[in-house]
């Protein structure tokens, strides 16, 4: 009995790929609400341009970034709700001054925040073939995801002093909050690894375009 042949590694996506999931049509209720959660946050980025001006509005425009992203990815619905959800709660707890009103609140939604961007950082690089989608150890999704969110956190912290210091003294910036922020950030990190290493197919759908199947499907050689 011969055995079977190993499934050869999927090519990295393309960016006619990318557009293609994108713009493809919602398969069941899942990624129906998806999509809605979606449109809750592009219609959020025009109330708070309405209501509290061009900061806010810079917040919801990262948000529907974050947001948008898992769609062209070819996330799993189930994480792509809960990243769209993630975004909305991160934005609007700015605008209504959560993160100083609720004690701890701060760290958790940083913890969030940063697991949601880690998911999406390291599934585009797997899907752009910077890291292995398939076959890979558990434990080195799993660093991979805590050094994704440290460096991820590092950045904000970056953005968040320079807001402090060219546009709007409000935003609150100091040694121990800093230091707070990136643990809650390498703790995103790590938990957002250790999903995707024990989700099954990591955070992809398991439906892929018909322009993806065709792709596997290429012998390695190209046409015979």
């Amino acid at each position: 009995m011969r055995a079977p042949r190993p499934r050869a590694p999927r090519r990295p996506i393309t960016s006619t790929g990318l557009v293609q999931a994108f713009v493809r049509r919602p398969v069941g209720v899942a990624e129906i609400t998806a999509d809605g959660i979606r449109l809750l946050v592009i219609v959020s980025v025009l109330v708070a341009g309405i209501g509290w001006g061009p900061v806010q509005v810079g917040i919801f425009m990262l948000a529907l970034f974050g947001a948008l992203a898992p769609r062209a990815l070819r996330i799993r619905p189930s994480v792509d709700i809960s990243i769209g959800v993630t975004m909305l709660i991160a934005a609007w707890s700015n605008v209504f001054d959560l993160y100083t009103e609720i004690v701890g609140w701060d760290k958790i939604v940083h913890a969030a925040l940063t697991g949601a961007v880690t998911i999406l950082v390291v599934t585009a690089a797997q899907r752009g073939g910077l890291l292995p989608q398939t076959g890979s150890p558990r434990f080195a999704l799993v660093l991979s995801g805590a050094a994704v969110g440290l460096a991820v956190g590092s950045i904000w912290e970056m953005l968040e002093w320079a807001g402090h210091t060219f546009t709007d003294a409000v935003i609150f910036v100091g040694y121990d909050d800093t230091i707070g922020d990136l643990a809650a950030d390498g703790v995103g990190g790590l938990i957002a690894g250790l999903a995707l290493s024990l989700l099954p197919h990591g955070g992809f759908s398991r439906a892929t375009p018909a322009t993806e199947r065709a792709t596997e499907r290429e012998p390695a050689g190209g046409a015979r």
